[in-house]
């Protein structure tokens, strides 16, 4: 494949939503802080979303593949395949910068084929840690492997990542590990946060010892919010108050809102749906509830840290975190009493604000154009 014709070098990011979430955020993060004068940007995606619009506000260059939007089927993927294969051929980048399970396999393989010079791929949480029948994750360690295989670079954002990673034949010297960063942001006021985080519904009424605890992400049954909800309920059964706000929207949300009607929690437990800027709103809360069964690095533990405020979350985020932020405590997936306790012990506890320059998005910004460059490895 021949390089782009002037200067700068045309930087392609493949991702299969162009939603909302932490892949999304990663590639917007990216692709509108790379130096546009070295650089030509551009975003292909399957399924359009919050991602796609903001980009497209901030000046980037997009590509629409319908067939990506649509759920694994032999069809749709050789379709998808087929799309990739003539706009690499078409846009000849020098750099795919690939992200999301499944545009990451179909694109690693047509980027080969393709002969683009540099091909790399960012692991958001390997796909085969989730809790599913052993054929399943076997193919899906098998599709995971053959993409980074495909790849030239791996990118992983945490350091549980880059253990697995390190594990894998043909994978591990490509391997680099490149933390998370984020822009700078303003808090609200703790009172202001904590009205903003309701969104459109009427705020919960609490009184000076009623613990205010907060998720945000995507409902969907990797995040374990069920886990939350039931912490919810054990609280309100030792006699302590709690209010518990679920920001996101997704798939779960219906089953999550029959669960806490079901443990009589649904006057504690609410639902504002996607809130813009959410991060912002976290100095009105005493903890923030990670209780996820499967996860990478997630850019909202990041922000709480930010923020100042406890942590409570799973030991399936990476647990050398615990070496270097202050109030996080990690308890075993799925076990609520675990999640109850923590909640407990560490929603009082003092805040701790760390510098503002902690997590730097131009480190992570830096090291990732250092990869773009023809000698990066």
């Amino acid at each position: 494949m021949k390089q782009a014709t002037n200067q700068r070098r045309r930087i392609l990011y493949l991702i299969t939503k162009a939603t909302a979430g932490g892949a999304q955020k990663y590639v917007y993060d990216l692709a509108t802080n790379l130096p546009r004068v070295d650089c030509d940007v551009i975003v292909a995606y399957g399924e359009r979303g919050r991602l796609a619009r903001d980009l497209a506000a901030s000046g980037i260059k997009l590509r629409e593949l319908p067939s990506l939007a649509r759920d694994i089927a032999f069809v749709s993927d050789i379709k998808s395949f087929v799309e990739m294969l003539r706009m690499f051929r078409e846009l000849q980048p020098d750099v795919i910068h690939l992200n999301s399970s499944k545009a990451a396999a179909i694109g690693a393989l047509a980027a080969r084929i393709a002969r683009v010079p540099k091909i790399i791929f960012t692991v958001h949480g390997w796909p085969f840690k989730e809790n599913r029948n052993p054929i399943f994750r076997a193919f899906i360690y098998l599709a995971s492997w053959t993409t980074g295989l495909l790849s030239h670079v791996v990118i992983v954002v945490s350091k549980t990542d880059e253990r697995l990673a390190k594990r894998m034949w043909g994978i591990r010297k490509k391997t680099r590990f490149i933390p998370l960063g984020l822009p700078e942001f303003h808090l609200l006021s703790p009172n202001e946060g904590y009205r903003a985080m309701f969104g459109q519904i009427k705020p919960a009424t609490i009184g000076s010892s009623t613990l205010r605890l907060v998720s945000i992400g995507e409902l969907t049954t990797n995040k374990g919010l069920r886990y939350g909800i039931e912490a919810t309920a054990e609280l309100s059964e030792r006699g302590i108050d709690a209010v518990y706000v679920v920001v996101g929207s997704g798939e779960d949300r219906a089953h999550l809102e029959t669960l806490a009607k079901k443990l009589g929690v649904h006057d504690r437990v609410f639902f504002p749906g996607f809130i813009e800027h959410a991060h912002k709103n976290l100095s009105g809360f005493d903890t923030l509830v990670l209780p996820s069964i499967k996860e990478g690095m997630p850019y909202v533990l990041l922000e709480a840290v930010r923020a100042g405020i406890p942590i409570v979350a799973t030991d399936v985020v990476d647990e050398d975190l615990t070496n270097r932020i202050p109030n996080l405590q990690l308890v075993p997936a799925r076990d609520v009493q675990a999640l109850t306790d923590a909640i407990v012990s560490l929603s009082k506890a003092p805040r701790t604000r760390l510098p503002t320059d902690i997590f730097p998005l131009s480190e992570m910004t830096q090291k990732t154009m250092a990869l773009y460059l023809p000698t990066g490895r």
